[in-house]
């Protein structure tokens, strides 16, 4: 056997087992989430904390590997590398793993502590950094063990068939049909890589019908630049602090995410994040993560917004990770004082929308 055809081999076999793994796993949940002050309003939560390695980045690693595989850049030796504050990583361990793959995570010093033992858990291993020097880091150790650095911030956007195959937008649209409100008024996302904004814009400009009625908004935490450059339009905007809602957020802008498929922008406080994350336990009866409380806030803001208009409708977000990986920061209240977070202003803020359907602000 040539050494073409063994490589030819490898890689056959390769994309047969993340494909045998995809085959394995049932699509997400979609919650429907009662509250009787939507009036005419509904809420929709996609929870992709079901996937196997507990978060939405299961679907984007997999899409990852895929587009690696595919293109010729990832080998039967090639080591992986990729920068992530966490969630990503954990799930290219995964199918790191799976294909026998040596798995090496950049995060930020600061990346919690639980989604280091599930990285490790997984294979990984993990290399701490400061948050402005994990994309340098990761590209030198690819360099240095001529391997494949992933870069998620980068590819995140193309690697995903934005059509359809069963892409997170295909799925929500299809798991809608049945409802009161089949087509929704909003999608509400948050952007760490921009990846998912871009498939469900992408996808809602492929089907002029859901486009016509379909808004997408993106959410946007402290300390991230995605906002201003949504405003602004300069690519050269950067921020001196690291996202404290991990996942989501960044300090520069990242080529992955695409203004042009966004409508909307709703920038959040970490606070009011991590208090509708601790809300929303109580809706739910579990814990959801700290991006899922940004996605929630801003769905929440514009239900409110339809309800001020007299306007009926369906809103659908996203459970993008489990809370039990932040049981040592956002459900902590010793991690809130130590980062100056005061909770109470939204907490009243949710109080007051669960009695009027308003969220006035006080």
């Amino acid at each position: 056997m040539s050494q073409n055809d063994a490589k030819k081999i490898w890689l056959a076999k390769a994309i047969n087992i993340i494909s045998a793994d995809f085959n394995r796993s049932s699509d997400t949940h979609l919650i429907k989430v009662d509250l009787p002050c939507f009036s005419g309003v509904s809420l929709y939560l996609k929870d992709e904390s079901t996937h196997p390695t507990g978060s939405l980045k299961h679907r984007l690693a997999r899409s990852l590997f895929l587009y690696g595989l595919c293109n010729g850049l990832i080998k039967q030796d090639s080591p992986i590398i990729e920068s992530s504050s966490g969630s990503t990583a954990i799930s290219e361990a995964y199918f790191a793993r799976l294909l026998g793959l040596r798995f090496i995570a950049v995060v930020p010093k600061s990346t919690a502590a639980e989604k280091i033992k599930q990285i490790e858990f997984y294979g990984g291993e993990c290399f701490k950094v400061e948050p402005s020097e994990i994309y340098a880091k990761a590209q030198q150790l690819a360099d240095e063990l001529n391997g494949h650095y992933m870069d998620q911030f980068t590819y995140a956007e193309r690697a995903t068939d934005w059509r359809g195959n069963n892409n997170i937008a295909e799925s929500i649209f299809a798991q809608m049909q049945m409802e009161p409100h089949s087509i929704p008024s909003w999608i509400v996302v948050s952007a760490g890589t921009g990846g998912t904004s871009a498939t469900i814009g992408r996808y809602l400009r492929y089907n002029p019908a859901l486009h016509l009625n379909t808004r997408l908004a993106v959410v946007d935490p402290d300390n991230s630049v995605f906002f201003d450059y949504f405003q602004q339009r300069d690519c050269k905007l950067t921020s001196n602090k690291g996202s404290r809602i991990e996942g989501i957020g960044r300090p520069r802008v990242e080529p992955s995410f695409l203004p042009d498929v966004v409508d909307h922008m709703i920038q959040v406080p970490d606070a009011a994040s991590i208090a509708t994350m601790r809300w929303l336990e109580g809706i739910l009866g579990r814990k959801c993560g700290g991006s899922t409380g940004t996605n929630v806030y801003g769905a929440l803001t514009l239900i409110a917004q339809m309800i001020e208009d007299k306007q009926q409708g369906s809103v659908v977000s996203m459970i993008c990770d489990s809370g039990e990986r932040y049981l040592n920061s956002y459900y902590n209240d010793d991690w809130l004082k130590q980062h100056n977070l005061d909770l109470a202003p939204y907490t009243h803020q949710l109080e007051v929308f669960m009695q009027t359907g308003r969220m006035a602000l006080q």
